[in-house]
């Protein structure tokens, strides 16, 4: 998978951070050290790591990737990465 999206809400910024979906390749979470979670009345998993966004963004650039775009939605904030 080339490209990775990764979330946290604002009054989260040191963590935890969402690095995938239920879809996400098992390998990367697993380098990450996320664990899958599903949230109380959603039908769909999430995998969420303890570590402030910029740790992540740091781990994933040593693996490859690169930030596309980063937006603000809402109380969101999400990076858009890409691999070669």
């Amino acid at each position: 998978m080339p490209y990775l999206l990764i979330s946290t809400q604002i009054r989260l910024e040191a963590g935890p951070t969402m690095v995938g979906d239920e879809h996400s390749d098992p390998h990367l979470m697993s380098i990450l050290g996320a664990t899958k979670r599903s949230t109380l009345g959603n039908n769909f998993s999430e995998y969420y790591v303890n570590d402030a966004p910029r740790v992540v963004l740091d781990k994933l650039e040593s693996l490859g990737y690169r930030v596309v775009s980063m937006t603000g939605v809402g109380q969101t904030l999400v990076w858009c990465l890409h691999r070669e």
